[in-house]
């Protein structure tokens, strides 16, 4: 699997997930385990390395900021579950977040949640766990540990690619900063400068 391999079974996934379901995002994950439990263990296995790699270029302070905005707080785990969760988006709006995060301000589930004053748009936790629940299926056994000893003897084959750099880190609970580094977030959930 390439990354354009990646990119198009998350957009078929997409278009599989019934956005009428009463949790979008877990039947956004169950059609990718679907789709990626109709490849093959090795697939699956490069899928998870390249999730990971996404996952981790998103590993910064301005996005974390963006995802503390929307959230109305950000936990570690909790910034699992968000980054996770742009991948989800599919490849557009990953570009555009990993790019800028503040053009998340033009996504329709994060203008949605800043008017209903939710924190749950774009986390989703169930999509870091595709993988493993595709190789389950595929493989016949109900143990994740199969699926992790497969994982990390398949990437004791690979090379890991340079970290990623965090960037300038700031204060998310001071408003004037968030409004300078993400305003327009800033202006959906905080409301407008000086306010």
């Amino acid at each position: 699997m390439d990354l354009t391999d990646f990119w198009d079974l998350i957009e078929a996934a997409r278009a599989d997930a019934s956005p009428s379901t009463d949790d979008p995002g877990e039947a956004l994950a169950s059609a990718m385990v679907d789709r990626l439990a109709a490849t093959s263990e090795q697939t699956v296995l490069e899928f998870e390395e390249l999730f990971g790699q996404l996952h981790a270029a998103l590993y910064r302070w301005d996005v974390w900021a963006a995802a503390y905005l929307i959230g109305g707080g950000c936990s570690d785990d909790a910034f699992l579950d968000f980054r996770a969760g742009l991948i989800a988006q599919g490849r557009d709006w990953y570009a555009r977040a990993a790019a800028l995060p503040d053009a998340l301000a033009e996504h329709p589930d994060v203008i949605a949640s800043a008017a209903e004053c939710s924190d749950e748009a774009l986390f989703n936790e169930s999509v870091n766990y595709t993988a493993s629940h595709a190789y389950r299926r595929i493989s016949g056994s109900e143990d994740t540990a199969a699926f992790h000893a497969a994982y990390d003897a398949f990437r004791a084959t690979r090379t890991d690619g340079a970290p990623t750099e965090m960037g300038e880190d700031f204060d998310f609970d001071d408003d004037a900063e968030m409004h300078a580094r993400l305003p327009r977030l800033a202006h959906l959930y905080l409301g407008p400068v000086g306010h």
